[in-house]
């Protein structure tokens, strides 16, 4: 019953709605969401607009949960011009996040552009068993950079690599990936088949397909996989780098 009440519409307060870099903000909603993993997402109603966006949590505790969410259309532009105390209705809890219980010793998290934010729950998760993963973050330009003071106050090291080379290191993230035993990465599907061909670890990776419905109904964001089509939304967004089937 657990998964079901998660996928029941709950309002929630908007606590904080703030920039955090170039077209992107930070916000906080207020409420008892269920989240049960790093790397689930919540599909939010937006005043005026039909369908639900589906938006990975940054972090959550048991007063709420905070998204990172690109201005990209109405939806989105809407959402930053939202008050504090506005109120906005979410499904919470939904999809298969990270698992943070894998056995390993030198974890690596990845994290390309808008994928980067869920990476923090996950980075929370993994220092909890003691463990302390290396950070590899990458983005166009410096004024798309975000969460990396967040991750350094978690007492991380952050590789930080920008396109354009205005800030950390010019190039893709990927160009030169820290050492580890295993990998969580998040963003672009070109830079997660990066990750996944050139490291010689396992690893988990999350998708950022379009979604509709948000739980598996209408099937919109199925991807193949190695055992067949797979639901971005139900089935993942998170796989395992054995199941994803790339495009050659």
């Amino acid at each position: 019953m657990e998964g079901l009440n998660a996928r029941a519409p709950r309002d929630f307060a908007v606590a904080e709605n703030r920039s955090i870099a170039r077209d992107v903000y930070r916000m906080r909603l207020a409420g008892p969401a269920h989240f049960t993993a790093p790397g689930q997402f919540a599909a939010i109603a937006i005043p005026g607009f039909f369908l639900r966006r589906p938006f990975s949590a940054l972090d959550y505790d048991d007063a709420g949960f905070e998204i990172a969410y690109k201005v990209v259309g109405g939806g989105t532009a809407a959402m930053c011009e939202l008050a504090i105390g506005a109120r906005l209705s979410a499904m919470t809890g939904l999809g298969n996040g990270f698992d943070a219980s894998v056995d390993c010793a030198a974890p690596l998290l990845v994290g390309g552009g808008v994928g980067a934010p869920p990476l923090f729950g996950l980075a929370k998760a993994l220092i909890a068993r003691g463990l302390r993963p290396n950070v590899a973050l990458g983005f166009r330009t410096a004024e798309d950079a975000m969460l990396v003071e967040d991750f350094e106050a978690l007492g991380l090291t952050v590789a930080l690599a920008t396109e354009d080379g205005t800030a950390g290191a010019r190039g893709y993230v990927t160009g030169s990936l820290p050492a580890h035993d295993y990998f969580f990465a998040r963003g672009p599907e070109p830079m997660l088949a990066a990750v996944a061909r050139s490291s010689g670890a396992d690893g988990q990776l999350s998708f950022e397909q379009r979604m509709a419905c948000g739980i598996g109904a209408c099937m919109g964001c199925s991807c193949q996989t190695m055992f067949g089509y797979k639901r971005v939304c139900r089935d993942g967004p998170v796989l395992g780098k054995g199941e994803v089937r790339w495009p050659s």
